[in-house]
């Protein structure tokens, strides 16, 4: 198994690898674990099929986290691998850190995670626990890093994000309001105003229905 592999499975379910670590005895993974591959969905491939599944068109609660479910799990069955999912807590599973261990995925000047293709539109569905050690290609550097503007520290309207906390009750009071129609339709200001997220194809509908979860 090769991670080209990988990707190209993930692709046919309509996910994405995001990147991935190998482990060491400190962290807390399924015995027999050697590599950990974080998955994402494969836009904008991902909200048409979400949107097709038995999950969305039951309309009953958390219908993104039982596709992810149902379709990672199977296909860790496969694998002879353990599905890991980002909900289901508490307690919650470290995807953060994880995210971070695969040095494709980097905390942003604003705090939240940033990767190298997705932008701070990164998001995760789940992780696979590998036990082979697949080889992993070179992680190149953060975006941050060449972007002198950093639009996504100013773009926020109420100034939530402003690089040492994250005021969550002044951004939900703003998606209230008539003023944050266009962050509840078009997704986050300050995420959308990050130069890799604006080369991301992430769907409008998909990004309006993340900020209706998120509020509440």
């Amino acid at each position: 198994m090769t991670f080209d592999d990988l990707q190209a499975q993930a692709k046919a379910r309509r996910l994405s690898v995001l990147g991935g670590f190998h482990t060491d005895a400190t962290d807390d993974v399924p015995e027999g674990t050697k590599t950990i591959v974080m998955l994402g969905p494969d836009e904008p491939a991902f909200w048409p099929a979400f949107t097709s599944g038995e999950e969305w068109r039951s309309g009953a609660p958390d219908p993104m986290d039982r596709w992810s479910t149902r379709v990672i799990g199977a296909w860790a069955q496969e694998l002879s691998a353990h599905p890991l999912y980002p909900f289901g807590g508490p307690p919650f599973l470290p995807f953060f850190s994880w995210a971070v261990r695969t040095g494709r995925i980097h905390v942003s000047p604003i705090m939240l995670l940033v990767h190298d293709t997705a932008g701070l539109l990164v998001s995760f569905r789940g992780a696979l626990a590998l036990k082979e050690e697949i080889d992993l290609p070179v992680a190149p550097p953060s975006p941050c890093e060449s972007c002198d503007d950093r639009p996504c520290k100013t773009a926020c309207p109420v100034g939530a994000l402003d690089g040492n906390s994250y005021d969550v009750p002044a951004c939900k009071n703003f998606l209230a309001s008539s003023a944050g129609e266009n962050c509840m339709t078009g997704g986050c200001a300050a995420r959308r105003a990050c130069p890799v997220s604006q080369r991301y194809p992430r769907v409008p509908e998909q990004s309006a229905y993340h900020m209706t979860i998120f509020k509440g």
